[in-house]
């Protein structure tokens, strides 16, 4: 991964939950552990949270010790030398940073906002995005990626859906000169999860508390129960596959909220399965979205995804439909996805002869 350049790539990173201190952890006290790094030049000249402070400094922030104050304190240390009083729209739009990384969390309620200012910002300056937040592909697929093209710079964002497998590379790379069809798929690893230990005799809260527990639900996991994170993600899906422009109002969505355990336990009877399923396809001239509970019938390569598994079948005009399924995912895999964007910028600047001055 040496690629001569003779300074490393600049990273501003914009909210540092879960998976924001994944990649610092990666890059840092973990990185030894994963040979295909080496050689890797990164530096973080940035990092920006809602509620924990921010850290900038030209000439890079001290990722060690970020990290350290963060998983220690819970927020950056006053006595620490980059400490700044910095927004995360002010930095986009301030710093001097190649590569905007943005993780901040989804926004329903805003639709997609702030991390579409933030986005928007960074494009507008020339600054390469990679983003794990999917509210701005959700919402303003079109608008940014149209920009991104204009600025002739990168927006990649394979952790938006399916926790970084590469399902966006795929369609990418893979399947050129084929039409896709029709999405269908198991995007939420918490409903999944959640369906899961029900069929084991849980009631939906205690599955739900079980899940928070161990880390796959948030605090308040409405936007999963409720559907709209996996509206959103086969929203990120149809506009990227498919040429759409959905948002998630435009879905068609169900949550598991009314899901009991006797309603798994008769389904199971029939040898199905509930799952809460995605699904876009092309319909007069358009293209249409939907999350629904469903019985999923034995033998479907759907039924077989248990836990916070994720599943996604790819129907297309030239070739059987491909399934692509992710076993139990965790925060590792979301890293992976951001990490692997950051590479496939590296890789560009490298062979089109842009070295970063």
């Amino acid at each position: 991964m040496d690629s001569g350049r003779k300074s490393p790539l600049r990273i501003l990173l914009l909210g540092c939950g879960n998976v924001g201190r994944g990649l610092v952890r990666l890059l840092t006290v973990e990185r030894d552990r994963y040979p295909g790094l080496e050689g890797l030049d990164i530096q973080f000249v940035g990092i920006t949270t809602g509620t924990r402070g921010a850290v900038a400094r030209e000439s890079g922030v001290d990722l060690v010790r970020a990290l350290s104050e963060l998983e220690g304190g819970g927020h950056f240390s006053a006595q620490n030398p980059a400490a700044v009083e910095l927004d995360s729209l002010q930095a986009a739009r301030e710093l001097d940073y190649d590569v905007l990384v943005e993780l901040t969390p989804l926004s329903i309620e805003h639709r997609g906002e702030p991390a579409i200012s933030h986005i928007r910002s960074a494009l507008e300056r020339s600054r390469h995005v990679v983003s794990a937040n999917k509210g701005p592909f959700a919402y303003a697929y079109r608008d940014l990626m149209n920009l991104a093209v204009s600025r002739g710079v990168h927006l990649l964002h394979e952790s938006t859906v399916m926790d970084g497998a590469p399902v966006l590379n795929l369609a990418r790379h893979t399947l050129k000169g084929c039409r896709i069809l029709a999405l269908e798929g198991i995007l939420n690893s918490t409903t999944n999860y959640v369906l899961s230990r029900m069929e084991e005799g849980l009631a939906l809260q205690e599955a739900v508390e079980l899940a928070q527990l161990q880390g796959f639900a948030e605090a308040d996991p409405t936007l999963d129960l409720q559907g709209w994170d996996a509206a959103a993600k086969i929203c990120v899906l149809a506009n990227a596959f498919m040429g759409a422009d959905l948002n998630p109002s435009d879905v068609d969505r169900q949550g598991i909220e009314r899901v009991t355990a006797e309603d798994l336990q008769e389904v199971d009877r029939r040898g199905d399965r509930i799952k809460l399923i995605c699904r876009a396809s092309r319909q007069d001239g358009g293209v249409s979205a939907k999350v629904a509970v469903e019985a999923v019938p034995r033998g479907h390569p759907l039924w077989s995804v248990s836990g916070t598994g994720n599943a996604l079948r790819i129907t297309t005009d030239l070739m059987a439909p491909i399934v692509v399924v992710q076993d139990n995912p965790g925060v590792k895999d979301t890293v992976y996805g951001v990490l692997g964007d950051l590479i496939t910028v590296i890789g560009s600047l490298d062979s089109e002869g842009k070295g970063l001055q």
